[in-house]
């Protein structure tokens, strides 16, 4: 069998990347689950999760603007606009603060899997809000599927409001906030991307949200109470570095090698990755109620996704 071509392995690692980059990030709310265990609560959560990835995303910003001075890259040579740095600050707040503290909130009231399910559908808000504010065309077929998705997060809504009563209501309702506040992100970030390339981009909106996270924490918790109990640390370190700074490198390199339509894709494994960690580590239930549920969202996703990856009909979202 003759060896795989240059090409051929670009593509190859691009998609391991993308998978494993997808199942990173799946992990996220299994390790905020066991920081709650510990005593922890959201922000003081987010705040740990800013002070140990900031510095890494820093970096990043560091070195995407020494290339752009010494004439490597697409923005090479190209001066650093005031107005895109201010724009990308006012973004990364309100999709890396306001989003992550939502999710955070949602993670404290529903199970993880819930809480997946409902951020996967943040691409149907990019579309709707699409429509409404840059009057962008929306096809019923795009529409039906995900009206799909709702009934399946409808279908596990009601399951666990019955056992768990009015939390699930407020979870949930969170959840769906900071699906929002990210698909509001994604709909603006795009012409900022353009403008400082994605890695500069990422550190400022990273550093400016890291900042809101700490005006938070200090307006409402004494700086004492960062203080944590011994063995949270290495669950504080992994939220950090295994399911934020690793997971977005990764899906960027992959975005590279085999673009953002494809490496999308690999996304939709990452709710089952979910479900199958917050089963055998949290012990979270899983009926047949959970599995009809979760195939209809999973349906609905994958439908939208074939339906908005064709040639014609590809959305921007900025990712």
């Amino acid at each position: 069998m003759s060896a795989l071509s240059s090409s051929d392995r670009d593509q190859f690692t691009g998609l391991a990347l993308a998978a494993l980059g997808a199942a990173l990030f799946a992990t996220k709310g299994i390790f905020v689950k066991l920081a709650y265990a510990q005593g922890l609560d959201a922000i003081t959560t987010l705040t740990w999760r800013m002070l140990l990835a900031t510095p890494f995303f820093a970096l990043m910003g560091f070195l995407a603007y020494r290339d752009r001075r010494a004439g490597r890259g697409r923005q090479a040579n190209r001066p650093v606009p005031a107005r895109s740095v201010a724009g990308a600050a006012a973004i990364g707040i309100l999709g890396y603060y306001g989003a992550s503290f939502l999710d955070f909130l949602s993670l404290d009231l529903i199970t993880a899997q819930l809480n997946r399910l409902v951020l996967l559908t943040y691409p149907f808000m990019v579309l709707i809000l699409g429509a409404v504010l840059f009057h962008r065309p929306l096809r019923a077929s795009v529409v039906g599927a995900a009206l799909l998705a709702y009934v399946g997060i409808g279908v596990i809504f009601g399951h666990d409001m019955v056992i768990e009563g009015e939390s699930v209501v407020a979870g949930t309702l969170f959840a769906l906030a900071s699906a929002l506040a990210y698909a509001l992100y994604q709909l603006f970030a795009k012409p900022l991307i353009d403008a400082l390339g994605p890695r500069l981009f990422t550190a400022i909106a990273m550093i400016a949200a890291a900042g809101a996270v700490f005006i938070h924490f200090l307006a409402t918790h004494p700086l004492a109470g960062l203080a944590i109990p011994p063995g949270t640390f290495s669950i504080l370190l992994a939220l950090a570095l295994a399911a934020t700074v690793a997971p977005v490198s990764i899906i960027a390199a992959a975005i590279g090698m085999v673009g953002a339509e494809r490496t999308a894709v690999f996304g939709n494994i990452s709710p089952i990755l979910t479900i199958v960690l917050a089963i055998f580590i949290l012990g979270e239930p899983f009926t047949p109620i959970h599995g009809v549920g979760t195939a209809l969202v999973i349906c609905g996703i994958l439908l939208f996704t074939r339906l908005t990856t064709q040639p014609k009909s590809a959305v921007q979202t900025g990712q």
